[in-house]
């Protein structure tokens, strides 16, 4: 908890002045039994007016103060608790921006969600809380046995001998407390992904009537949600009637043993009534113990689930020895007998792959589902580290260079299309945030989407839905490539980004990459595709079996042979 807390020290003097404030309506609060005391005993039983009113008169002052007092209290908790908050979600945000693909591994995107949510709001009331209520019930408890202490020692011993009892019972259950609101948590994060899929999968759901099915799922874990908060709130609630339990009998012993010494004349009925008034605000700060301890455990399993991220280490980052000034500046690739394995894996995905890629080349990948295709382009800009051999650019390991000047020169198409809410033109411009409307037309016309573009209702400002669901698969790919278009990259990387055009629109959009100078791979199932690259890299299980262009791999390769015939016939048929 101390690492999140540690968001605090930017608001040391707001928390200082909330705390004063508060402790200046606990001060009140406590000496007001007191000043009733003085009262009961110097004005009521005396029969002398003045000293009512003079006392009653600081009474109400002080409560004037204390009114004062909480009213300011309540601006600068709600100051400190918001920019807590705003911080802390601001860092776990721009830490989670820093994760690598491997860290990403390790938490579900509903997990992340919740904590930067509902784990961060939980923190930020408790932190209001604190400095407005919470730190009150613990002080008001302690500083009434001490107030008890000073108007009657032998009364006073009844309250405080089940403070002990109290306090080792209220441990114990902010421990378990701990344990279950974090489980309740972690069950939160379950009903977040059964959500999170159904939501971005609807459209598969209707379509393989899966309703049914998928609410049924739904339903188990919302009720291990409702199982898991029942069992934790039910604890909290025991606690509150054993605390009223105790301090109800402390309050009968006060007023048995009391009454017995107003009789004998050894205490003053000022006094009795004093002790019974700090008995009974004890026993309201215990009363909301519940509540306080419930609030405070799951402060802490949010704090634990939070600190968990930014404690997290990013294993991929700019090494000591990278070059500021090194970049792109080419794009000629070379693997130098590159071996990767994603992390937790034994089994590897490449294997001893050499091959040198020209500037301006570009190159056809082909290989089977599970090939390796994937995790060799994601080498190139450094979304993995190879866990064997290099990867150069430009006679240069990637290693050596910073990884913003890296990526900034390649345009990444990602074998899913994604893309981000706003605009035709936001999102195209997401690849170049300077990028002029020229350079997006010119993106977009190349990318073989302008005609399509000019036909929506508002042109380039038309809005693109969530992940583009009003647009066809086709037309989001396109999108997609004129966003890596739009960046002038020296290298380009198409992740089988044309799987959705037709022969007709994928062949335009290749001749036309042919006017940028830069390196293109294209991971592609099509031989027709494969055909119109300079070369062409058959990998299999994660080895290069074979490179060369069309005609050298018909001569020299029986699975190119195999896959082309295969293909081949396909065609046939289909025009037949």
């Amino acid at each position: 908890m101390a690492r999140v807390l540690a968001f605090l020290k930017p608001y040391r003097i707001a928390v200082a002045i909330a705390l004063s404030l508060m402790l200046t309506e606990l001060a009140v609060e406590l000496i007001q039994p007191l000043l009733m005391a003085k009262i009961i005993d110097e004005g009521i039983l005396q029969n002398d007016l003045q000293e009512v009113v003079m006392w009653g008169g600081v009474m109400l002052a002080a409560s004037f103060a204390a009114f004062a007092a909480g009213v300011i209290n309540s601006y600068y908790a709600a100051h400190v608790s918001q920019s807590f908050g705003f911080d802390v979600r601001k860092s776990l945000y721009d830490k989670v921006q820093s994760f690598s693909f491997a860290n990403f591994n390790l938490f579900p995107a509903s997990s992340l969600i919740t904590r930067m949510t509902n784990d961060i709001t939980q923190l930020q009331n408790t932190v209001f809380m604190s400095l407005r209520i919470m730190m009150r019930a613990p002080l008001l408890i302690i500083g009434g046995l001490i107030m008890a202490f000073v108007v009657n020692v032998k009364l006073a011993l009844f309250l405080s001998a089940a403070a002990p009892f109290l306090f080792l019972f209220l441990y114990w259950v902010m421990g378990k407390g701990g344990e279950l609101f974090k489980a309740v948590q972690e069950k939160l994060d379950s009903v977040n992904s059964v959500m999170q899929e159904n939501l971005t999968g609807i459209r598969l759901i209707k379509a393989f009537v899966r309703r049914n099915h998928e609410v049924k799922r739904f339903t188990r874990t919302n009720e291990d949600l409702r199982g898991g908060t029942v069992k934790a709130l039910r604890l909290m609630e025991v606690t509150m009637p054993v605390l009223l339990l105790i301090m109800n009998l402390s309050i009968l012993g006060v007023l048995w043993f009391g009454g017995i010494q107003v009789n004998t004349g050894e205490v003053k009925v000022g006094e009795v009534v004093a002790i019974v008034n700090y008995a009974t605000r004890i026993t309201a700060a215990f009363s909301i113990f519940s509540w306080i301890i419930m609030a405070f455990s799951r402060a802490r399993a949010s704090s634990n689930r939070v600190a968990e991220v930014l404690e997290t280490d990013v294993d991929l980052t700019d090494r000591s020895e990278s070059r500021n000034g090194l970049t792109v500046s080419q794009g000629k690739i070379r693997f130098a007998d590159v071996s990767f394995k994603y992390p937790d894996n034994s089994e590897k995905v490449l294997d001893g792959i050499s091959f040198i890629i020209n500037p301006g080349e570009t190159v056809a990948i082909l290989g089977a589902t599970g090939s390796g295709k994937t995790s060799l382009f994601q080498l190139i800009p450094r979304l993995y580290d190879v866990t064997g051999g290099k990867v150069e650019i430009d006679g240069h390991d990637v290693r050596e260079m910073k990884m913003e000047n890296l990526r900034r020169k390649i345009g990444f198409v990602p074998q899913e299309a994604l893309l981000f809410t706003g605009s035709v033109k936001e999102n195209i411009s997401w690849g170049k945030e300077d990028a002029s409307l020229e350079e997006i037309t010119e993106a977009a016309i190349n990318a073989q989407i302008h005609e399509t573009i000019m036909k929506l209702p508002q042109g380039y400002e038309t809005k693109v839905g969530q992940r583009g669901v009003n647009l066809s698969g086709g037309q989001k790919q396109r999108l997609s490539i004129a966003r890596a278009l739009v960046r002038m990259p020296k290298i380009l990387l198409l992740d089988d980004s044309t799987s959705a055009l037709d022969m007709k629109t994928e062949a335009k959009l290749l001749g036309s990459l042919k006017k940028y100078a830069c390196t293109t791979l294209i991971i592609t199932q099509k031989i027709s595709t494969a055909m119109e690259a300079d070369r062409i890299l058959l990998l299999e299980d994660g080895r290069l079996l074979a490179e060369g262009d069309h005609e050298n791999l018909l001569k020299t390769s029986g699975l190119y042979k195999r896959i082309f015939q295969s293909q081949s016939g396909e065609e046939n048929r289909n025009h037949a």
